[in-house]
Order: structure tokens, then sequence, then C-alpha cells
């Protein structure tokens, strides 16, 4: 029986010289050394600490690892130690390596991307969302901009449906708690890889990052590195890469380096058009579009709550049934501190900041738009306007006004902004 033992140990010795030989010295200090080899029932399985080693290996190393297991007449498993689960390699999954399960996505990329109904204002961000799924784009990284609702992690998920080659996406959050996780693990370098073994990367909610250096820092020379390797890189975020807050020049700089496209929320038209694939009429669409608020998030709820009640009650939604529906959903009149608190969240500000003493450029800017835009939309006064906005008298906000005029003249992204914030608070 020792005499057997001695013979394994002496097998698994051997395996491991042979894996060696196949591999650079750094890859096999980093990943195949701190595994834990074993011979059973034919197969030769490697334990790893973790499902995110686990699955790296399984995905990067699985050649080399199936040859020489070949050699030996054996079968190969990668598991997590501890585990009864078996890591299967996949080359366009990063869902094993996060530790979740993505939801099921549609097989056609003209479905994908026929779920985003676009404007006449969103048909350029579409356009370039294609071309980038298509792998003919010439730049990057794409950065999306856009306040909640308007559709950025729609057309982001449109993308990966339909990229071609191994497609990476994860959020903001998920990119935090991971590279927080691969250092309390001692495998950040694991995730580097992973990161950087891709065609695409798909990374929604960049804002997230604000105040978070270290992992800024890894995220920009990720993104550098993507790029000067040719690959994809897709961003969106709240606010374009100059109104960041938190987000020093250089990392400002780098994410309008590419191309930075701002999306429009729902208009009229998108508005109606997502209520009716709901199964409305027309004269119930019509009342109801006026009133819901342009916000995608909000109009998808509707219409899972219109489904939803005609599915349980096989009944048809007409305008009383609707109204009785969805009487903590339709706008009333919007008040002013609404308004502010609407344009704070697109301009990506908090509305703290913006009735504070904070004099940070982008800051002020977004506060002097604020100004501008309410004196448009409402009949405040001067004073009025001033008051919403942290006291201030009316002379700033006179000055204010007059500065986003002149802006408006050579910036016309920012008028574009201006009067599409306009339209959602008439």
């Amino acid at each position: 029986m020792q005499a057997a033992a001695t013979k394994t140990m002496t097998n698994l010795d051997a395996i491991k010289g042979a894996i060696a030989a196949k591999m650079d010295a750094a890859n096999f200090s980093s990943w195949i050394a701190p595994l834990s080899f074993e011979i059973s029932d034919g197969c030769l399985v490697l334990a790893a600490q973790n499902q995110f080693s686990a699955d790296f290996i399984g995905s990067v190393h699985s050649g080399v690892l199936s040859a020489v297991a070949a050699e030996c007449g054996l079968d190969l498993r990668i598991v997590v130690r501890g585990a009864q689960t078996v890591a299967a390699p996949s080359a366009n999954d990063n869902a094993p390596a996060l530790a979740y399960t993505p939801a099921a996505t549609p097989a056609a990329a003209p479905v994908a991307f026929d779920s985003f109904i676009a404007s006449d204002e969103n048909l350029f961000v579409l356009s370039a969302c294609k071309k980038i799924a298509a792998g003919a784009a010439q730049f990057s990284p794409l950065y999306i901009y856009g306040a909640a609702g308007c559709g950025k992690s729609l057309l982001a998920q449109c993308i990966k449906d339909s990229a071609c080659g191994r497609v990476v996406m994860m959020s903001g959050g998920q990119f935090v708690a991971e590279f927080t996780r691969s250092l309390r693990d001692r495998n950040v370098f694991a995730f580097k890889d992973f990161c950087r073994n891709c065609d695409t990367f798909i990374l929604d909610d960049v804002q997230v990052f604000a105040g978070k250096t270290s992992t800024l820092a890894e995220f920009m020379q990720l993104v550098m590195d993507l790029r000067a390797a040719g690959k994809n890189v897709v961003l969106t975020a709240n606010a374009a890469p100059s109104s960041l807050t938190g987000f020093d020049r250089r990392a400002q700089s780098v994410l309008a380096s590419g191309l930075v496209a701002d999306i429009a929320a729902p208009n009229a038209y998108v508005k109606r058009t997502m209520l009716a694939r709901a199964g409305l009429t027309a004269d119930v669409v019509d009342a109801i579009a006026s009133r819901v608020a342009c916000d995608g998030h909000l109009v998808a709820g509707v219409v899972t709550k219109i489904k939803t009640y005609s599915d349980l009650m096989n009944a048809p939604v007409d305008m009383d049934v609707a109204q009785r529906l969805l009487a903590d959903t339709l706008q009333k009149s919007k008040t002013p501190i609404a308004m502010v608190k609407s344009m704070c969240e697109k301009l990506g500000v908090s509305y703290d900041a913006v009735c504070g003493a904070g004099r940070a450029r982008g800051l002020v800017l977004a506060r002097q738009m604020i100004m501008a835009v309410l004196k448009a939309t409402t009949g405040m006064s001067l004073t009025e306007i001033g008051r919403v906005c942290g006291d201030r008298n009316h002379a700033t906000v006179l000055y204010a006004i007059s500065q986003i005029e002149k802006l408006k003249q050579t910036d016309l992204v920012l008028a574009a902004q201006i009067n599409q914030m306009i339209m959602e608070c008439k």
C-alpha cells in the first residue's frame, strides 16, 4: 500500500514536470504550482483555491493540461478545492470567472438590437454600437453617456449578444468587487489576465469608480492595454467624461480618447412604441405616453404592469383601468425641486452639491445649466430660481444664465444637452 502511494506521488511529480516543460515559468508558478494534484478514477483532478482560478485555468491553460493528461492515459478535471462542481472550460463565457450567471440573451443579433427603440436623436449612437459589434469600428473606446433610463445598459447588452469573439461584460460594481477580491485572494494577475483575454470588453456604469483611486488606476491601465492591442472597449456612464466627478484629468482624457456619444431620453415616439407593444389601444397609448416620465426604466415598468394585469385578469386594459392601475406612476405637475433633482441626476451631480457652496468647475457648470433650464421652462423669477438652487441671489442667477447663453454659441454638445433637459422639463 505504501508502494502504491509512492508510485502515485512519483506519477504526480512526473506530470507536474511535464506540464512545467510545456509552459513558461511565470505561468506555471502563478497558476499551476498552487493547484492540488490527484489521480482518481482515471482522471487527473486539479483542485484550485477558488472558482475564479479554476475557470480561468480551464479557459486559458486547459489545452496544455489536457495534452499532458492524455499522454498519461488520463482525463482532466478542474475543480474548486472543497467543492464538487466541475469547472467547464469556455471560450466566450465570463460568468463563472465572475461567480455569477448571466441572464439568457437573444441568439440572433438583429433581435437584440431591435429591442432598442431608437428615436432620431439616438440613431447615431445605435449605428456606432452596431459598427463596433460587427468588429468594423476604428474607434475605441466607445463611451456612451446619458441619464438613467435612456437605454445605455440595453445597448451594452445588445453589443455583447452580437459581438464576434470572446466578450467580457461587467458592471462597474462587479469590477470593483472582483478587483478587491483578487487583491484579497492574492490572485490579482488572474483578474488582469481574464479582463485582457477578450476581443471586446464592456463595462456598464463607469461613474462607480469615482473616488476609488486604486481601482480607477487599474481600470485606466486596462483600457489603454486593450486599446493598444486593437481590442474593442465599450463604456457607459451617466455623464460625459469631462463632467465625471471624482475622476482626475488623465482618466477623463483617456475616457474621451475614442468616440463619445450621448444617448437621449425616450421621447414621445419611443414611449408610444413601448406602450403599444403591451397591446394597448392607440387612445390609451397616447393618453399614458403624455403622462409618463421620459425614463425607459419607468416605461418598462408600466409595460410589465399592464401585461401582468392582462394575463392575470384575462381582460384588456382600457382608459379607466389604466388610470386606476397606474395612479402611482402617471406624472403630475413637476415641482421646481423635482425638476432640479432630475437634472442633477442627468448631469451626474448631487442635489446637495448643487445647492452647496462648492466651486469645482464641473459643479459650477452644472449649477449654471440648471438655472438656465429653469428660466426657460418655468415662470419663476430670478430670485425664486436662486432660492431653489441653494439660496443664491438674483445677480448670481442672471450671471449664470448669461454664461450659458455664451457657451451655447460655441459648444454644440452643451447646447444639445440643455435643449434635451428643457424638453424633459416642459
